[in-house]
């Protein structure tokens, strides 16, 4: 299914400085027998954010109007647990493009990939320097450039570098998931196999 591109992204962030944050915690069990991406973003962080009566748990981070904006940043080991893809589709239906944490479980990386959703791993002592900014002043705004590879924060300057896989990379920035990859070099495979049945 076509995404929408990933290029540069330019946002205020929302800080969750909690670490090891697993997939049930992300969408509890209970609300994963939908069938369809959409909706999920709703129930994101459900038992945070509300109480047992449904009622908002003001104490919450999305719960609080200092906050907001496309980036989480989130403590150490983000996304362990469970393999359930639902969790990634709740952060981008909420409307989150980016995390970033120091760790990130692997399965819980490689469907963030899957689902236009970038995973961005940095150092441990820059993610403290980063939450502490953050939770102190909510208007800081960080800059994403993804073809760069590049985190900065435009108020201190401070930038890193972040790892990604190539070919993953590619399709974010195309807004591909891997079958539109493979529809989009069609012509190439297709030379690729007439060439080989040549050579039989």
């Amino acid at each position: 299914m076509l995404k929408e591109k990933f290029d540069i992204l330019e946002t205020t962030c929302v800080p969750l400085p909690l670490e090891n944050v697993d997939t049930d915690q992300i969408i509890p069990a209970r609300f994963l027998s939908a069938t369809t991406r959409e909706g999920f973003g709703e129930n994101l962080f459900r038992d945070w954010r509300y109480d047992k009566s449904g009622r908002k748990n003001e104490s919450f981070v999305l719960n609080n109007p200092k906050y907001s904006g496309k980036i989480l940043v989130a403590g150490k080991n983000f996304g362990s647990g469970s393999s359930r893809e639902h969790a990634v589709w709740a952060l981008v239906d909420y409307g989150f493009r980016a995390v970033v944490s120091s760790f990130f479980a692997d399965i819980f990386r490689n469907n963030s990939l899957n689902n236009g959703l970038l995973p961005v791993m940095v150092q441990e002592n820059f993610l403290k320097d980063l939450l502490d900014l953050i939770i102190k002043e909510p208007g800081n705004k960080i800059r994403i450039d993804l073809a760069e590879q590049s985190l900065y924060v435009i108020s201190s300057g401070e930038s890193v570098r972040f790892e990604i896989n190539p070919y993953k990379k590619e399709c974010l920035m195309k807004g591909l998931d891997d079958i539109d990859y493979l529809l989009s070099i069609k012509n190439s495979i297709t030379a690729y196999e007439f060439r080989n049945t040549l050579k039989k």
